[in-house]
């Protein structure tokens, strides 16, 4: 499955879709949820897109061992909220795997199940990401959708990092729908802030503003 979520993040890239972005599976899969302390993880990104009404989607994500907890609004649709749980797995050292898949349920405008998943590997500097998922719109079927953000970024410096970044769309029986762009990552202790240019260069680019914080 990871070999071919890289391979569509390749692909992508190579190419000429709300999400966001994604939340990063924290805790080992080994680790008891008794013994281990909750992390608590708030994420907000402002997306300003060309010749629309511009929105914020909040996500927070609580993850304690191998327990994953996540609440997202206006990123399955606007005015739209989505609860998730998750099991994280974690493994190796050199080059260190992370993925978690989730299940959710979607509320709002929009209303379904969705099953997801979000999986990393890194090695030193560079990191690979991917976050996806698929939402069966149970009031529409034609309205059900794949959503994927897979990324590929390098840190500089401990607080400096830069890469690339897609997003796509696949609605029930439409064509595929592909933006891409890059990002410049910056850091401070626990929190961070991220600028994603989409269409770069294009008549009608979007820009996307996250702001994180980690408790």
């Amino acid at each position: 499955m990871l070999v071919v979520a890289f391979l569509a993040v390749s692909q992508t890239l190579a190419q000429t879709a709300p999400t966001a972005p994604p939340p990063t599976p924290a805790s080992s899969a080994q680790v008891s949820s008794a013994d281990a302390p909750w992390e608590i993880s708030l994420a907000v990104y402002g997306y300003l897109v060309h010749d629309q009404d511009s929105y914020v989607d909040p996500i927070v994500a609580a993850d304690r061992g191998w327990l994953h907890l996540e609440g997202r609004y206006n990123y399955e649709d606007l005015r739209t909220g989505s609860v998730w749980i998750g099991y994280n797995f974690t493994a190796g050292k050199k080059w260190v795997f992370k993925i978690t898949p989730m299940i959710g349920g979607v509320f709002g405008r929009a209303n379904g199940i969705a099953p997801g998943c979000t999986a990393s590997l890194a090695y030193k500097r560079l990191t690979l990401s991917i976050s996806n998922e698929y939402v069966f719109n149970t009031s529409d079927k034609s309205a059900s959708f794949y959503y994927s953000w897979p990324e590929v970024s390098y840190s500089l410096t401990d607080w400096l990092r830069v890469g690339l970044a897609a997003q796509h769309t696949k609605p029930f029986h439409t064509e595929l729908d592909v933006q891409r762009g890059f990002l410049v990552g910056f850091s401070h202790k626990r929190a961070e802030f991220t600028t994603y240019v989409f269409n770069a260069g294009q008549a009608e680019p979007t820009v996307v503003l996250e702001v994180g914080w980690r408790f």
